[in-house]
């Protein structure tokens, strides 16, 4: 029987079957921060269970960190006492800790394939919606809630039942200044942020073939925003190229036998999808989200829809342009912006900050704009320096922060104003998302390079 790449990894690790029910499903990799974690383990100890696989889990400090003077103790009590929590039951279940001023250290969904834990036809589960950027390696990946997180440690799996599939193809070559985050954006434009619900998508076609590592994990983390489970890629040399020699990945023998079975998850000619989208890649342009949900996106140089052009109520849209200070038939290019955030799990790895500094290199950052460029991990860090980034984006007047979620979430200090516009590099747009009242355009790195040194939305295209 022919059979989806989903289909081939979610059946082999199925342990048993429930009649009308959901599949008791094994989780290959377990990864714990130091939000959701505190209470699944207080669930352990008030039932007197331990960690069943603690070698499985990895536990890492990204969420409410601070992104400057980490050496320093944590300001806020809250964040302080999840830090010492995470650091506190990994020390007493025997799990892996990179917590805070640890070389290792850095946003979960960006040190996992870092590191090589992140493999191929493995099963990956995390307390953070955003665990579908896993998915790029084709493995399934997606984020679970805090009583979910307690019987992952207990017991190594999951009730799930299985969703859906669906195919997206992107086909064609991609104009220049267009890149992964684009591509995202304007899929999910196009479906809305409910047209995945229910399904696990896979990425396919050409556009996807000719992705770097980077670009696969920020089309596969933005998966969610569609309301998909989550999203994968078939792995290919592109993957085991930037596996091999990793920390955790297979070495010697076992890495020859691991890419021979890598090379069979993919999708087989004859398979079937119950839901299938085609798409141009010379159809896209680079993105901008006006709206408050991930799905109220249009290209640069379109106008904003009217409320008769979309799906949903129209009360509900016009409250949302209402909130963002925008009006129907708006023109994006040339509003001011105040915030550049340039990280998260979305856009926080070497490639963003090569496509950032490429646009900022001999300009200037613009006098209005207040700009937090946050690395995913300390690794990201030092390529940072080490390939002169650094330097060119000192020289331009921005200053390189230190690793952490940052102003994705708005749970530690890096938060945006009420009423101030932020072009943001992360993967959602909700109202307060980024600190109450704030306002945010979801924009690739070039995008958001282009309204750091112009200080309003510019067309990138006109930079380069």
């Amino acid at each position: 029987m022919s059979k989806t790449l989903f289909d081939k990894v979610w059946d082999s690790h199925v342990v048993r079957k429930i009649e009308d029910g959901p599949d008791v499903f094994f989780i290959d990799r377990h990864f714990i921060h130091e939000v959701t974690s505190p209470v699944a383990f207080l669930g352990l100890k008030s039932r007197g269970v331990n960690v069943l696989y603690p070698q499985r889990t990895f536990a890492t400090a990204d969420h409410n960190t601070p992104t400057i003077n980490q050496h320093l103790p944590v300001q806020d009590p809250l964040s302080a006492n999840q830090l010492q929590a995470l650091e506190d039951n990994a020390a007493e279940y025997g799990i892996s800790h990179w917590g805070l001023g640890h070389q290792k250290n850095g946003i979960v969904h960006v040190v996992g394939p870092e590191n090589g834990i992140t493999l191929p036809g493995a099963t990956i589960v995390c307390g953070d919606s955003h665990t579908s950027t896993h998915g790029a390696f084709g493995a399934i990946a997606f984020g679970i809630g805090t009583s979910e997180v307690e019987m992952v440690l207990s017991t190594q799996c999951i009730m799930q039942p299985k969703p859906k599939k669906m195919r997206i193809n992107v086909n064609g070559q991609l104009s220049k200044g267009v890149g992964p985050k684009d591509v995202a954006l304007y899929i999910i434009a196009q479906l809305t942020t409910s047209g995945g619900t229910g399904y696990f998508v896979e990425y396919a076609g050409d556009v996807f073939e000719n992705m770097t590592m980077e670009g696969r994990m920020t089309v596969c983390n933005l998966s969610i925003e569609m309301g998909a489970r989550g999203g994968m890629i078939a792995p290919d040399q592109t993957t085991f190229d930037f596996l091999e020699g990793r920390l955790y990945a297979p070495k010697g023998e076992a890495w020859t036998k691991a890419v021979e079975y890598w090379k069979t998850l993919k999708t087989d000619a004859d398979a079937v999808f119950d839901s299938e989208l085609n798409i141009k890649a010379s159809d896209i342009e680079p993105m901008i989200t006006y709206g408050t949900n991930p799905g109220m996106g249009i290209g640069i140089t379109k106008h904003i829809p009217n409320a008769n052009q979309v799906e949903g109520g129209a009360e509900t849209y016009k409250k949302s342009l209402a909130y963002m200070g925008f009006h129907e038939d708006d023109v994006m290019i040339g509003k001011p912006i105040d915030y550049v955030f340039l990280g998260s799990c979305t856009n926080g790895r070497i490639e963003d900050f090569r496509a950032f500094a490429e646009i900022v290199k001999g300009r200037k950052k613009a006098d209005n704009v207040t700009a937090w460029l946050v690395p995913g991990s300390h690794v990201v860090e030092a390529q940072i320096k080490e390939e002169g980034i650094l330097d060119i984006l000192t020289e331009a007047g921005f200053v390189l922060r230190q690793p952490g979620c940052s102003a994705c979430l708005a749970m530690n200090d890096d938060k945006v104003p009420a009423g101030k516009y932020a072009v943001s590099t992360s993967n959602r747009n909700f109202e307060g998302r980024q600190g109450p009242g704030s306002r945010t355009l979801l924009a690739s790195p070039i995008m958001a390079a282009a309204a750091a040194v112009t200080g309003k939305l510019t067309d990138p295209r006109e930079l380069f």
